[in-house]
């Protein structure tokens, strides 16, 4: 992967606010839509869930999910040419009583400030998504596998 994907891809990771997430409920694929802020080091995708939605019981249930990010489609040119990336990894919850979760809790808020309302809901959780195998598709052709150690590579990647 050359310098320019990685570069698009940590901007794509940066710079999109809602993700597609796969999870599994009752033995069938599930997607929804998430919001969701990258750790600083890309070591972990975190989203901040209700307890009652549908995708927040399928990860209790079996915590492999997948989480899609996207380039908007703004109509001005093929839509298969659009920069996206596939993760597949495992969310783990991060407790409120966990060294980082203040950390965590402060960068969602820094992305998604009118989420503080739900930060006192008794329902709402933190998953962090570590990935462990994603698909990045920059545009026709440039297509790439990545491992969990490429992710902490892009952390560094500026446009």
């Amino acid at each position: 992967m050359d310098v320019s994907a990685r570069q698009s891809l940590a901007q794509l990771i940066r710079t999109q606010r809602v993700a597609a997430l796969g999870t599994i409920h009752e033995n069938a694929p599930l997607v929804s839509m998430v919001l969701y802020a990258a750790a600083a080091d890309f070591s972990a995708l975190h989203i901040h869930v209700s307890q009652l939605a549908l995708h927040t019981q399928a990860i209790r249930q079996d915590r492999r999910v997948s989480l899609m990010i996207g380039e908007p489609d703004f109509g001005k040119s093929d839509p298969q040419t659009l920069a996206r990336v596939s993760i597949r990894g495992e969310a783990i919850e991060t407790l409120p009583t966990a060294p980082n979760y203040e950390g965590v809790k402060a960068a969602y808020l820094a992305k998604f400030p009118e989420a503080a309302v739900n930060f006192g809901l008794g329902d709402f959780v933190l998953y962090g998504i570590a990935p462990r195998t994603a698909r990045y598709v920059g545009g026709f052709g440039k297509i790439f596998d990545l491992a969990a150690e490429d992710f902490r590579g892009l952390a560094s990647m500026t446009p």
